[in-house]
């Protein structure tokens, strides 16, 4: 596709696209930035061409993919996929991902902190839910591994607990046992985390019980 430029207009939908028209024949569209350089009466070889579009196609998914790292960060997997299923190639996709980061944008062991740091203040789970939630990202076993190191299992499930014991007061405390064990488990906690702390619980309604009659 050689020709020479003979136009060079804005597109209707989009102020800061081009449309290139070569020997008076539209042909492909760039970002208006990039076309600065170009000019009317500017022969364009197919390499020249095959450049140009390369590198507009790298905008493209470079500004896609800063606009989904706007939600919330993300795991290499996550937007690994997200470009592919917007249609870019598999080369402009690494192209990108390498891009955020050597920016920092994209870093694997920085998400998992941060998915559980936010897990933990939001809606805490038990090391088992991390752990599949995380794999679901793509994240490595040994990134999943360093960033549940801090993850207090019995703090976050005592907490979950005793909001529970609130929400479900006037149950027999066999009925409540049974509910509690059921709701930490479907968390992720592990039946000794949650055997602890259904303990806890039991020990403390007890000591409050015997203060309440003395």
């Amino acid at each position: 596709m050689t020709g020479t430029i003979t136009a060079i207009e804005l597109q209707k939908r989009d102020k800061d696209r081009v449309n290139v028209y070569l020997d008076h024949h539209f042909a492909f569209s760039l970002s208006a930035l990039r076309a600065a350089s170009l000019k009317r009466g500017q022969y364009l070889s197919d390499e020249a061409i095959r450049t140009l579009r390369a590198h507009d196609d790298g905008e493209q998914a470079h500004d896609q993919a800063l606009n989904y790292l706007t939600y919330r960060p993300r795991s290499e997997a996550e937007l690994e996929g997200y470009l592919a299923r917007k249609g870019w190639d598999e080369a402009v996709v690494r192209e990108v991902i390498e891009r955020l980061k050597q920016a920092g944008l994209v870093d694997d062991r920085e998400f998992a902190r941060f998915w559980v740091e936010n897990r933990q203040r939001f809606r805490p789970r038990g090391r088992m839910a991390l752990r599949y939630e995380m794999k679901t990202k793509g994240l490595s076993e040994e990134d999943i591994s360093e960033s549940l190191e801090t993850v207090d299992e019995e703090t976050s499930a005592y907490a979950l607990a005793l909001v529970q014991v609130r929400k479900k007061a006037g149950l027999a405390p066999r009925e409540l046992r049974q509910k509690l064990g059921q709701y930490l488990a479907r968390r992720g906690f592990s039946y000794s985390v949650v055997a602890t702390v259904l303990r806890r619980i039991a020990a403390e309604e007890q000591s409050q019980d015997e203060g309440d009659r003395s």
